[in-house]
């Protein structure tokens, strides 16, 4: 029995239909994201599976005792509550079980067969293994690091920000590790490196999630199961973003005409994709088995750790070359630029020069100074020393509080403020509700005024009036935000056509690789730096020095400690057990049959009358199924296959 069931669900809010007769199940350990435009129901169904929302038919099944925990919009807390408080707050029960643990584990001592004793004591130590509850404190402490929340962890919560607040509503949910996670857009007001954090906590402590995010690569890194949310049902894919990709492709090649547009964007979508994966896997594969040659060397010893950082340094600054040599016309030539607010330096002798034709992410942690940067070239904000000369050129800018929305006007006012109702886009005249519906706006929004849309709704109004005006540059801060992947895939295209400069700031790594030739990185303490690299290759060769650093601490703590003169152990003779001899011989069979299997499912994934026939679903899970019987038996051969080699050379 699945965790959660939803089965013939409807709900309808007045006339209109957000969900019609859809099933939907959540099995221990699965994570699940849901997908679709804004406003067709994602959020909805993830209130009715948490039980916050009642629905108009259908029926919800839980398992007995289930703990569903849910990471709400806008948080609440305790007045008077610290920000360590607030997130204690949630842990009261774990930390009541394991004063109650250690106080059994005494009482055991002198009544060591008392079979109730022994009962309680199993069923706490298998309900704090459940909620990885051992070590709390250090837990604690590690998130209020990575989410930079240690700095206000005496700070009354309620005076928080409210992304500050998210972040701790989400730190407290993460460490009670309920039985099933829900998390909606998880990564918003997340730098980078606290999404990384996130990435990293979810797969090691195997939280059993459906989340909501517009982040492809968090959803690739995360998602075992995608669920699409399209015309008030749901249709369930296999695996993350990429895979999502290739299989809806497959589906729509099979619909009609109308879905042509869509079917290109996937398409462009998958390929870039597909390309950049290919081709960063085959660059670092190289670099790759060099470094993890050199770790074995290194593991004890300073000079080799010292030795491997140089090869990735080097290896990363052959992203740095200058290509700036060409004929462009000059936007922005900085010189020197120092920007100090208060105590804190943002930017410290930062140089450099923006070009015609330029596509520049401006990357790194949570105030480190990025949108400071865009209000000094904006002319908004005078640098501290230093200079920024500017040429002969028109800007077009986007920042995350949409100035340049009048909440009291409708549509046709926003966009033909002299009446009429066509607009002018980059050369082409257009009406209005033409070009509004390649931002997925229906007919009927064209006399909705501002001031009633939803934040992302907002922020695609803003993206589409960005677009009729007639600029050299575009200046973007955060355009992501708050958008769903349809109108991003939208915004990338527009993007990828704009003829002059863009300067943007963006956590989101999948639009910013996609996007950016150039990455303005901002490292903190006033240095940035400039790199021609994918974002996402930057974040992996920066991962790799903190790494190489903790190893060379490591090494140097072994070396400076005194040798120690141990008598050597004899060692027994390894040997394979008849158990390992026997799967020895039978294990590449049972693969090749597994192969053949996988081979023969995904073919008929591939036909659409195999899968009608078949229902994808079901397909899609023995896919999975037999994929993970399928690695389980190549890891248990390669184990078996080493331990040999390593008998042989006994």
């Amino acid at each position: 029995m699945a965790l959660i069931d939803l089965h013939g669900i409807y709900k309808n809010y007045e006339a209109q239909k957000i969900l019609e007769n859809v099933d939907f199940h959540i099995d221990e350990g699965e994570r699940v994201v849901v997908v679709g435009k804004n406003g067709s129901g994602k959020s909805t169904l993830m209130k009715i599976v948490a039980g916050t929302l009642e629905y108009d038919e259908g029926e919800r099944i839980i398992r007995q005792n289930l703990q569903v925990k849910m990471l709400a919009q806008v948080p609440h807390f305790e007045q008077g509550h610290s920000v360590r408080e607030a997130i204690e707050h949630g842990l009261v029960e774990l930390k009541e079980a394991l004063a109650r643990f250690d106080t059994l584990s005494v009482e055991m001592a002198e009544k060591f067969d008392d079979p109730q004793l022994i009962k309680e004591h199993t069923e706490l130590s298998a309900y704090l293994d459940h909620h990885s509850a051992w070590n709390l404190d250090d837990k604690i402490e590690r998130v209020l690091q990575h989410f930079q929340l240690k700095m206000y962890e005496s700070k009354n919560v309620n005076l928080l920000s409210g992304g500050e607040q998210r972040r701790v509503a989400l730190a407290s949910l993460l460490l009670q590790k309920p039985d099933v996670l829900l998390l909606d857009e998880p990564t918003n007001h997340l730098d980078v490196y606290m999404v990384e954090f996130l990435e990293e906590l979810i797969l090691k402590e195997k939280f059993t999630l459906v989340f909501i995010s517009h982040d492809r690569y968090f959803i690739d890194q995360i998602a075992t199961k995608t669920v699409e949310v399209e015309d008030a049902g749901l249709r369930e894919f296999k695996g993350g973003y990429s895979s999502y990709l290739t299989q809806k492709e497959e589906l729509l090649r099979t619909m009609q005409k109308q879905h042509d547009n869509l079917l290109r964007l996937l398409r462009s979508e998958n390929e870039w994709y597909s390309r950049g994966v290919r081709a960063r896997l085959k660059r670092n594969e190289g670099r790759k088995e060099r470094l993890m040659n050199l770790r074995e060397q290194a593991k004890t010893n300073p000079a080799q750790i010292r030795k491997m950082r140089v090869e990735l340094d080097r290896e990363a600054k052959h992203f740095n070359r200058d290509k700036s040599v060409n004929k462009q016309k000059m936007l922005f030539e900085i010189e020197h630029l120092d920007i100090t607010l208060g105590t804190k330096m943002l930017i410290r002798d930062f140089s450099t020069r923006i070009l015609q034709k330029d596509v520049i992410a401006v990357v790194g942690p949570n105030g480190s100074g990025k949108s400071t940067l865009l209000k000094a070239l904006l002319g908004r904000l005078k640098p501290t020393a230093g200079k920024i000369k500017q040429g002969e050129f028109s800007i077009g800018y986007f920042d995350q509080h949409r100035e340049m929305l009048d909440d009291d006007k409708n549509l046709i006012e926003t966009f033909c403020p002299h009446g009429g109702d066509r607009v002018e886009v980059q050369g082409k005249n257009m009406h209005v509700y033409g070009y509004l519906k390649n931002f997925l706006f229906p007919r009927e929004f064209l006399d909705k005024k501002i001031g009633i849309l939803s934040g992302g709704e907002k922020n695609r109004v803003a993206l589409a009036l960005l677009f009729t005006k007639q600029v050299d540059c575009l200046i973007l801060d955060e355009p992501t935000n708050d958008l769903d992947i349809p109108t991003i895939n939208i915004l990338e295209e527009k993007l990828q056509a704009f003829p002059g400069a863009v300067i943007l700031v963006s956590h989101d790594r999948y639009f910013v690789d996609k996007i950016a030739k150039k990455l303005f990185v901002f490292k903190g303490d006033g240095e940035v730096e400039e790199r021609y690299q994918l974002y996402s290759e930057y974040l992996e060769t920066e991962k790799e020095f903190r790494e190489m650093e903790a190893m060379e601490r490591e090494a140097e703590t072994v070396s400076a400690k005194p040798a120690v003169q141990e008598k050597p152990k004899k060692e027994k003779p390894l040997r394979l057990t008849y158990k390992e001899k026997m799967a020895l011989e039978s294990l590449p069979g049972e693969i090749e049959a597994l192969e053949q299997k996988i081979e023969d499912l995904n073919a008929c994934l591939a036909d659409p009358a195999c899968y009608a026939e078949k229902g994808i679903s079901v397909l899609a899970k023995e896919l999975e199924a037999l994929e993970a019987e399928y690695e389980a038996k190549v890891d248990e051969l390669l184990t078996i296959e080493e331990k040999a080699e390593q008998i042989e050379g006994q």
